[in-house]
């Protein structure tokens, strides 16, 4: 899960996940993220998930972005990248993670230990007899 914390602005201290991508940032309505700040087009970048490479940033056509203070049109993005969008500052942080639950495959594990357990006693007294 991707996790983007809201460091300046109106919105500033808020954290905001996405589920699905990809993820769209910009003023517009229909962006995934809106954000209201300053030099933030409608539709100023796009985050994307590529197996091969990791999440994506991709700026609209004309739009400007800085990754760690760089200008960037395309980028690889890795935890703890701080973006810039107009006078937006966020920072890009890996969500966390879910755990299933363990606890139907631990009482398997326990439940084969003892019957082996069991089994090698059997086997044992058997052959002493």
């Amino acid at each position: 899960m991707l996790q983007l914390n809201l460091l300046s602005g109106k919105m500033a201290g808020a954290r905001w996940e996405a589920r699905r991508f990809p993820v769209r940032i910009g003023r517009a309505a229909t962006s995934d993220l809106q954000l209201e700040e300053d030099g933030v087009w409608d539709q100023h970048l796009e985050l994307d998930f590529n197996p091969a490479e990791g999440f994506v940033l991709a700026t609209r056509p004309g739009a400007l972005a800085r990754v760690n203070g760089q200008p960037v049109q395309h980028a690889v993005l890795r935890n703890g990248d701080r973006l810039e969008l107009g006078s937006a500052k966020i920072q890009f942080w890996l969500g966390d993670t879910r755990q299933r639950g363990l606890q139907i495959r631990e009482w398997f594990v326990w439940t084969l230990v003892v019957a082996t357990s069991l089994g090698q006693i059997a086997l044992v007294y058997w052959l002493l007899r």
